[in-house]
């Protein structure tokens, strides 16, 4: 199928299905796409969920499909649809909405031809690979009435939400900066020579829309994190849930200013990415500054303010976030937990407010599915949107070594045509992203 031919049929099946589910009794028929390890988090979610059927499963590496189907019925469900090719799935009228657990490079063009085959869509962090995708993703949610949320699980815990509403509301007085930390043991890749590709592995698919590497062990499962072509680093990965807390936390959306540093320290192997990076991001909310700096680290693990204190070996990793205000500091731990303190160091210093307590983020959005109101959702896609773009503009800085000076009103650093380069790719045809909306100044 050629991509206008597949674009024609997915912008008919949208036109029917535009406020309906497929089945008859309002259970939500799901789909999987992308059978690695976290898409095993996506099928344990579908078939715990009542009323909600995992029905199709998505990969291009076949024993990773056979493996899913051997998890999917030793739940005692039924064996679900087996697809290589998304846009096979996607032509199927019983499935009601997908959740994509794909690489990067992958998650703008199957949310967009997700919503314009009538699916909503569950994607990801980050919800793109650059700049230009997440821009088109919220387009196409807004063409063609899908709801379409980011998988930044931390926007669903009821702790979470509790610490935001209290700064919100002035607990710690004035917040004007957030760390976002993502310290983790990552051991070196190494270096792995060109070989054949493994068997029952469709290598052109699983490329789309980036440009075609001869295949290495390293470029595939999971190490495409590492490859500017697939992933977005470290900070893309884990990091971009303590973005999105950051900003969330801070009240802001596109900052103004933004500087990172970093590199490749200690290891010598295949990886391109940076292993420490270091970025600052300034906002300006209503003529007042404010700050958000975000830390990477590849080896060594300090825990700071309570977040990830269970010991080196134990939780080697401190995944968090901390803000800063006039009255005293937040610190979150991980998803689900935060703490406060609150006066002045030293004797005047005293615990504030504090909980432990998640949430269900895949259940928030199956909900959203059901409600067809996009303001139920917890991490609804322009939010995903906007907190992806803070973590490519550090990324871009990084990566044309110097401070960017973001234009929020036409989505450019101004006067920087190499960073603006940055915000979208070539891509190797037919796995072309579309524009849907937006001026040509807005892409850069």
């Amino acid at each position: 199928m050629n991509r206008r031919n597949f674009l024609m049929t997915t912008a008919a099946v949208a036109t029917t299905t535009s406020s309906m589910l497929a089945s008859a009794n309002n259970t939500v028929r799901m789909a999987v796409v992308g059978c690695g390890g976290r898409g095993m988090s996506h099928v344990n979610a579908w078939t715990s969920l009542p009323d909600v059927e995992l029905v199709a499963l998505c990969d291009i590496d076949q024993s990773h499909l056979d493996k899913y189907v051997k998890a999917v019925e030793g739940k005692g469900k039924k064996k679900p649809e087996t697809f290589t090719d998304v846009r096979k799935l996607l032509e199927d009228k019983n499935i009601d909405a997908i959740s994509i657990a794909s690489p990067n490079h992958w998650h703008a063009l199957m949310t967009i031809w997700g919503t314009q085959a009538g699916k909503d869509v569950y994607v990801e962090k980050p919800c793109s690979h650059n700049i230009f995708e997440a821009q088109q993703m919220v387009h196409a949610a807004r063409k063609y009435d899908r709801i379409v949320q980011m998988g930044s699980q931390s926007r669903s815990s009821v702790a979470l939400k509790e610490a935001v509403q209290k700064m919100n509301a002035g607990e710690l007085g004035d917040v004007y900066m957030a760390r976002a930390l993502c310290f983790k043991w990552r051991n070196t890749i190494g270096k792995t020579p060109v070989s054949d590709v493994p068997a029952g592995v469709d290598y052109d698919l699983w490329t789309g829309p980036a440009p075609k590497r001869q295949f290495t062990k390293n470029r595939f499962h999971y190490n495409w994190h590492w490859f500017w072509d697939t992933g977005n680093g470290d900070l893309g990965n884990q990091g971009i849930h303590e973005v999105d807390i950051a900003r969330w936390g801070l009240g802001v959306k596109f900052p103004t200013k933004v500087t990172a540093m970093g590199g490749k320290y200690m290891f010598d192997d295949d990886q391109e990415t940076p292993n420490t990076i270091n970025c600052s991001l300034e906002f300006d909310v209503n003529g007042k500054k404010k700050l958000m700096v975000f830390d990477v680290r590849h080896w060594m693990s300090n825990h700071e303010a309570g977040i990830g204190e269970g010991g080196t070996r134990k939780d080697p990793n401190t995944i968090g976030n901390m803000f800063y205000g006039s009255n005293g500091y937040l610190a979150i731990d991980g998803y689900t937990k935060y703490q406060t303190w609150m006066g002045q160091e030293g004797k005047d210093q005293h615990p504030g407010p504090a909980m432990n307590k998640g949430g269900d983020h895949f259940l928030n959005f199956i909900e959203a599915v059901r409600s067809r109101k996009r303001s139920d959702l917890n991490a609804e896609i322009e939010e995903g949107a906007a907190s992806t773009i803070c973590m490519h503009l550090a990324n871009i800085s990084y990566r044309v070594g110097r401070t960017l000076h973001f234009d929020e009103k036409t989505m450019t650093c101004v006067g920087d045509h190499e960073a603006n380069k940055l915000f979208t790719r070539d891509y190797r045809k037919p796995f072309v992203v579309p524009h849907i909306g937006g001026s040509s100044t807005a892409i850069g």
